[in-house]
């Protein structure tokens, strides 16, 4: 093969090629009598172990010090790893098209939340929230509003497996918030000391399921976290995770 068809092969520029010979990571092959590369099979798989390697966001430097450990394997070896790469590959871009399904299917029923796309199990969580009556829906609270933006990042970090459970948790809860909304509202124009922050934590750690019980450190996130709330409404949200969680330990 000359340089133009293994680059094709493998799905790499002939630029590509030629920056992996300069970087030693593929060695140069032997050449024709006319002067062009000449490369095999196994020029072939080394390419497409760089370019794998590579897209599982390893640096040059981190590839070079990966093949030099693959010297003396067998090929059926390297090609075995190559095809469980590949594998890997093929089950993200399945999980992500069956995520895109799902959330086209809520686009296309009309269940897709403002908020944009969220899990399965908070998209109805959300949608349940904005019916009408709905005992956990508290209609211009800017708490509730602050609160929506929480669960929707939430279900960001909370494993997969998890996100059912966390829901279950919210609807157990879902009585109150309505009123706990109306609370930390009322505190927007209070200061961090007024005696009804600690009250309204008491009121709030009695309903925060004992998984979701988590003290937030002082440091950026907290930051992020807490930018939309006043320091009173930010106290009694602290004060509130951080009984829960010693009531959970």
């Amino acid at each position: 093969m000359r340089i133009g068809e293994i680059a094709a092969l493998v799905g790499v520029t002939p630029r590509a090629v030629r920056h992996y010979h300069r970087l030693g990571l593929l060695p140069e092959p032997g050449r024709r009598a006319n002067g062009y590369r000449e490369y095999g099979i196994r020029d072939a798989v080394l390419l497409a172990r760089i370019r794998r390697l590579a897209e599982l966001g390893l640096g040059l430097d981190e590839v070079g010090d990966v093949l030099a450990g693959d010297e003396g394997r067998e090929l059926v070896d390297v090609l075995e790893e190559l095809d469980a790469d590949l594998a890997r590959q093929e089950r993200v871009v399945r999980e992500r098209r069956a995520r895109l399904a799902e959330l086209l299917a809520q686009a296309r029923s009309g269940r897709l939340p403002a908020d944009g796309p969220v899990s399965p199990e908070l998209a109805e969580w959300l949608t349940e929230l904005g019916e009408p009556g709905h005992p956990g829906v508290a209609a211009g609270s800017p708490t509730a509003a602050w609160d929506r933006e929480m669960l929707t990042l939430l279900d960001t970090m909370v494993p997969e497996a998890e996100r059912a459970r966390m829901v279950e948790l919210l609807r157990a809860t879902a009585g109150d918030a309505a009123a706990l909304y109306a609370r930390l509202d009322a505190l927007a124009d209070t200061a961090p000391d007024d005696p009804r922050v600690a009250e309204t934590a008491e009121a709030l750690a009695g309903i925060i399921p004992a998984g979701m019980a988590v003290e937030v450190p002082d440091d950026g996130f907290a930051d992020v976290l807490f930018a939309d709330l006043a320091p009173a409404q930010t106290a009694a949200v602290r004060q509130a995770l951080r009984l829960a969680a010693e009531r959970a330990a």
